[in-house]
């Protein structure tokens, strides 16, 4: 894991320490599938803002620590907004097809949910 080394820097699996088993322990939780469904869809980086989600402020910050640890988002600072990225290059090179296969389950589960 790359070390932080100042506070605004924020330390993030380099690729070929990013795990199978986190990858699919973070896209596990409904409130976390929901974040990578909207940066997917964003196609570029946001702020957390951005990304709604029904629970607290707290534990909206516990997702994306998740998120970020396990190696599926690359977050940073720009200026007072952290920015939140999904890490497809690296996701594709080390699972190919995992996370498009992910997502369109999510997709489908939502259309039959009607929550899409």
């Amino acid at each position: 894991m790359t070390t932080a080394t100042s506070p605004r820097e924020l330390a993030h699996p380099a690729r070929d320490e990013i795990r199978l088993e986190g990858v699919l322990h973070a896209l596990s939780d409904p409130m976390r599938l929901r974040v990578v469904r909207e940066l997917e869809a964003a196609d570029a980086e946001v702020a957390c803002s951005y990304i709604e989600l029904p629970v607290t402020k707290s534990t909206t910050t516990h997702h994306f620590r998740v998120l970020r640890e396990s190696g599926v988002i690359r977050q940073c600072y720009r200026g007072t907004a952290k920015m939140n990225g999904l890490r497809r290059e690296d996701l594709d090179a080390l699972f190919p097809g995992l996370l498009d296969t992910v997502l369109a389950a999510a997709e489908s589960q939502a259309a039959r949910e009607g929550t899409s």
